[in-house]
């Protein structure tokens, strides 16, 4: 599955990193994590599979629980406990920062990435920083990850308490948060990486002149290597032209969103309005 990626300067030198909203990405097949504990083990314990293939499809079966416990909440009647942990939960996340938001989107199904970024811009910069990102949530997301992991017996503890263990599940989602955002990095630093380039053979003048002929109506595509390509796009470059020195605002992003099938809140984030 190819993922396309959104790279553009959103306010002086910080740069939004978003990947398109792929609605068909978002629909699981049916049956695939199991629903319960039995079931978990049932497939975990009949299929060999490896230990990777078994922690991957026990991640997915706790991201599924937290998923229907968070949308229990947000069903809660106003003013109830559930409602109030939901108010406080939305809080926590807006604290979590929008590369690691990016990073996560680059999931496991991904097999190769376009990215679409404004003319203006220097392609080999646009390919720097996006292996800068890559590399260095390599680092941070493996740290945060063990400290996470730490912390999980520290915080259930809290069980024995009354009352709902806020930390002990903010810890959770997390570890697992960070987890997910370290398999994204290391998927889209394999995948933009240079040294797979394939060699192309050497061409005679005339076919290499037949080629420039019959291209000359095609948008411009430097590809990096068969599974990283870089897209100018003029429409974006259009989006961005009336930018002000203060950076781009609300108005501006929202339509750079409808345009580009991206996240709203996430793209916000890197301007620092929400």
């Amino acid at each position: 599955m190819r993922a396309r990626l959104v790279v553009f300067p959103i306010k002086g030198k910080k740069w939004c990193f978003s990947r398109s909203v792929d609605p068909f990405a978002a629909q699981s097949p049916s049956g695939v994590t199991p629903t319960t504990l039995r079931g978990l083990w049932k497939k975990i314990s009949s299929e060999s599979k490896p230990i990777n293939a078994n922690a991957e499809l026990l991640v997915d079966f706790i991201s599924d629980k937290m998923n229907k416990a968070w949308v229990g909440l947000e069903k809660a009647p106003d003013g109830s406990m559930k409602n109030k942990i939901h108010g406080f939960g939305l809080k926590l996340l807006a604290r979590v920062k929008p590369s690691e938001i990016f990073l996560k989107s680059i999931s496991k199904e991904v097999t190769s990435v376009q990215v679409t970024y404004p003319p203006s811009l220097d392609p080999r910069l646009v390919h720097r920083r996006l292996r800068h990102i890559a590399m260095s949530g390599t680092i941070l997301h493996k740290k945060y990850l063990i400290g996470s992991v730490t912390l999980l017996p520290l915080t259930s503890a809290f069980m024995v308490l009354p009352l709902p263990n806020i930390p002990f599940f903010w810890v959770l989602f997390r570890t697992y948060s960070h987890w997910r955002a370290l398999q994204g990095s290391e998927k889209l630093l394999k995948l933009i990486s240079n040294q797979s380039n394939p060699q192309k053979p050497e061409a005679s003048d005339d076919t290499d002149e037949s080629k420039n002929n019959n291209n000359n109506d095609k948008p411009e595509q430097k590809s990096l290597s068969p599974t990283c390509v870089l897209l100018p796009s003029e429409e974006l470059y259009q989006l961005l032209g009336e930018a002000s020195e203060e950076g781009l605002d609300e108005a501006m992003i929202v339509e750079i969103c409808k345009a580009f099938d991206l996240n709203k809140i996430d793209v916000l984030k890197y301007r620092n309005l929400v």
